[in-house]
């Protein structure tokens, strides 16, 4: 029971720790990445869908997204939606393919984004945190219930506590190198 608690909380920690990389992809900065717009949600017939189900998506160069809806339908909706998110982005078109162009961001915005990485940063050290939690408490009921020795629910507690710190390890490795990229000019 224990190894199946170790892998368990391996695995979702892993997944955790995916994830926080994951969500910092969509933070924007001074250069074009795809994965700003491509989850953004377009509602187009009554539905709302991601972006990268209804275009093309492409960074052609440092500053610049482009758009290129698959239904020249959509074209509107896509333009709403990009111009009502929160991006700051401000797009413009040839009634074909949207152009996003990507501003260069000063020192005020990289220090304020800085700090929402710092907050995404801690969410991930949270789950983690809930993780271990979890992890620790089925040890300590397998324990109760006789099914594992103590010293194996120490053992294997003191492993889930070096696989958290491995973990957190990664996410700081993760938030630092997003931090030179948001703070390189």
């Amino acid at each position: 029971m224990s190894e199946e608690t170790l892998l368990d909380a391996d695995d979702r920690m892993d997944k955790a720790v995916q994830a926080y990389s994951n969500t910092l992809d969509t933070v924007r900065t001074g250069r074009a990445n795809t994965a700003l717009v491509e989850h953004l949600h377009v509602t187009h017939y009554g539905q709302s869908m991601p972006l990268n189900q209804l275009a093309t998506l492409a960074a052609p160069d440092a500053q610049l997204i482009t758009v290129q809806p698959w239904d020249r339908g959509t074209f509107d909706s896509i333009m709403k939606a990009i111009q009502t998110s929160d991006l700051g982005i401000n797009p413009s078109s040839d009634g074909h393919v949207i152009r996003l162009p990507i501003p260069p961001l000063n020192e005020a915005r990289r220090k304020e984004l800085v700090k929402q990485v710092h907050g995404k940063a801690e969410e991930a050290r949270v789950a983690l945190r809930n993780i271990r939690r979890s992890a620790i408490d089925e040890l300590r009921k397998g324990m109760r219930a006789g099914e594992i020795p103590e010293d194996e629910e120490r053992r294997s507690a003191e492993e889930i506590d070096q696989l958290t710190q491995q973990h957190n390890e990664k996410v700081d490795q993760i938030t630092r190198a997003k931090e030179r990229e948001l703070m390189d000019v």
